[in-house]
């Protein structure tokens, strides 16, 4: 595995200063990427002109694309890793520009990379605790702690943030769903690979500094719903792709456990959140658009800020 050489693949939107620095993680890494493609959502901050100085420079290790509309990452995404597989690329390793490796990140990645029918991923962390609560399948417990999480270990998905995929796969199961837009098209395209016999591995020792995302819980009939802080254009497509998902692959749980459980959240954002009503409408409209599979980028047609 260590003889093949990894495509990284970048996506970007309007924050070329993170941007500079998750560059800067990937040039300095212990085990060198062979290529490192950006995909630019339609940035207008100065991210073109950085790009196309970098590319101009290093031809033969950057690829820029510029795309002509934002497509959020879902989009960006799906055609990064559509790009990288065009050119060759065997293994790609995708994340967000707010992504920044640590320098042996993709060298520990990869001695445990083993399997091309797996998906693997760094662990995002931020210092000493993990990004978020990760879920150890094999343990079957919950850790906060970056020290916690094994070299390798199965979980149920992995973000689209130091996400190493085989093109064998690719070929298997597609590119990301650029219908999502924003949110849980990571968690569908875990899913699809599960479905396929892939195990989704995390490995402790392939680290990436990223933001730590603050959840909360929610206590229903006994159980506990997780409960994320978002502004509404965020609110709705977060409540209409977890319905894309329970409708394509959940089936009863759609009614017994993701409806129920969105209307939770919805409870809790009228307590917890400013801009109510805006989160009110935000929440509707994700939840009439997940039901009737309307995909895109709507929160600009449905008027959410």
């Amino acid at each position: 595995m260590k003889s093949t050489a990894v495509t990284a693949v970048v996506v970007t939107y309007n924050r070329v200063s993170l941007l500079r620095e998750c560059i800067a993680a990937l040039q300095a890494q212990t085990w060198s990427p062979a290529a490192i493609f950006v995909v630019n959502n339609a940035s207008s901050d100065g991210t073109r002109a950085y790009l196309d100085a970098l590319a101009s420079k290093r031809p033969d290790l950057f690829k820029v694309v510029h795309l002509a509309e934002n497509t959020g990452g879902a989009g960006g995404f799906a055609e990064g890793l559509r790009q990288a597989v065009a050119s060759g690329a065997e293994w790609t390793w995708m994340m967000d520009d707010d992504a920044c490796p640590h320098r042996t990140a993709l060298d520990e990645l990869l001695k445990v990379a083993v399997v091309p029918s797996n998906v693997y991923g760094s662990l995002a962390v931020n210092g000493m605790n993990t990004s978020w609560s990760t879920t150890l399948l094999d343990q079957g417990k919950v850790v906060h702690l970056a020290e916690d999480v094994p070299a390798a270990a199965r979980v149920d998905s992995i973000p689209l943030l130091g996400f190493l995929i085989h093109r064998s796969l690719v070929d298997k199961i597609g590119y990301p769903d650029a219908g999502f837009f924003i949110a849980a098209d990571d968690v569908e395209y875990c899913v699809r690979a599960r479905q396929a016999g892939s195990d989704i591995v995390i490995a402790g020792n392939s680290r990436i500094e990223h933001p730590r995302t603050e959840l909360s819980e929610v206590k229903f009939l006994g159980g506990r719903v997780a409960y994320l802080s978002l502004p509404p254009w965020k609110r709705y497509y977060d409540t209409r792709n977890r319905l894309f998902i329970a409708r394509r692959y959940y089936g009863f749980k759609l009614y017994s456990q993701t409806i129920p459980g969105s209307f939770v959240r919805l409870v809790a954002a009228m307590v917890k959140e400013p801009r109510k009503l805006a989160q009110l409408k935000a929440f509707f409209a994700g939840f009439v658009d997940g039901l009737l599979g309307i995909r895109g980028k709507r929160h600009e047609l449905w008027k959410i800020k």
